[in-house]
């Protein structure tokens, strides 16, 4: 038996001060409480990168433009219900400034305390690969 795969893209901003920005998941949804990088669910007929342009806007308020995401790496993670491929991708440079839109709390992290926020088990892997570019 297959699980379904699910595709959710994921961005990881980076301040001028080299922070990464960390959102955490509101009550009610799965696994709330868990910090995460901001980005989500690839619609059908979607590419990642107009997925991530669109959760952006509609998460934080900000305008992304394509040319400014950097792919980084991915997770594949099995889910007990289904499998999360997830590419990370690095965004430096945006227009408008970061605000909450979803009642969601939002950090700003140094890199070497990335491990100190709770996240869902398929973003861990992906704090090695920041803390190595940053």
């Amino acid at each position: 038996m297959s699980a379904k795969l699910v595709l959710v893209a994921a961005c990881a901003l980076i301040d001028v001060d080299a922070r990464v920005l960390l959102a955490q998941r509101p009550p009610g949804k799965s696994m709330a409480g868990l910090w995460e990088f901001p980005g989500g669910k690839v619609e059908s007929g979607e590419r990642p990168e107009d997925s991530l342009i669109r959760e952006l806007k509609e998460e934080l308020g900000i305008v992304v433009r394509e040319a400014c995401l950097a792919p980084l790496t991915f997770a594949s993670h099995a889910y007990p219900e289904f499998h999360l491929l997830m590419p990370l991708f690095v965004c430096r440079r945006w227009d408008g400034t970061v605000t909450p839109r979803e009642g969601q709390r939002l950090a700003w992290v140094r890199p070497n305390r990335l491990r100190e926020y709770p996240m869902p088990p398929a973003d861990e892997p992906l704090i090695a690969h920041l803390t190595g570019l940053l």
